[in-house]
């Protein structure tokens, strides 16, 4: 009696004969949706044109991009360890991507580099110059003064301040 040549699941017959053979079909689909996602992630960052638009690109396709390629990985890996790496991986950039998307976005607030007039909601704005108001209080100063009345929480001219984004 001879051995096969090949393994077991190699002589069934079919397209898809053995499970391995559709997690290989699947993780091929899920790698290719992820990476038509990071890539829609990438022209949106170049291509649209504020920064709340581009946090958008830069941070929701791109985490499900990601995942969806990190998942494709797993279908054609399958071992533990790569799974445990793979999992982590996604773990840390679904913690990260919101923390780091909302520095860009007050640090661009901050600087002036935000349309404010296209916001639906500013709540910063009123924080903002509560915070203003208070120090202005703590200076000696009366309320009305601090801000200079713009009403966008930038220093009022000839007021000694530089205007700057972080005071």
């Amino acid at each position: 009696m001879t051995r096969p040549l090949a393994p077991a699941h190699a002589l069934a017959t079919g397209p898809l004969a053995h499970w391995t053979d559709a997690a290989d079909v699947a993780g091929a689909v899920f790698m290719l949706a992820g990476a038509l996602l990071c890539l829609l992630a990438g022209i949106g960052l170049v291509r649209l044109p504020d920064v709340p638009t581009r946090i958008h690109a830069a941070t929701k396709p791109q985490s499900f991009g990601l995942t969806l390629v990190l998942i494709g990985a797993g279908l054609w890996l399958r071992s533990p360890i790569d799974l445990g790496t793979m999992l982590l991986v996604g773990l840390f950039q679904l913690l990260t991507t919101p923390v780091a998307a909302h520095m860009v976005g007050r640090a661009a607030y901050r600087t002036g580099r935000v349309d404010r007039d296209g916001l639906v909601a500013d709540d910063l704005a009123e924080a903002r110059a509560e915070q203003q108001r208070k120090e202005a209080e703590q200076r000696g100063e009366a309320p009305e003064e601090a801000g200079g009345g713009n009403g966008t929480g930038d220093a009022a001219e000839g007021d000694g301040r530089s205007g700057g984004p972080e005071r």
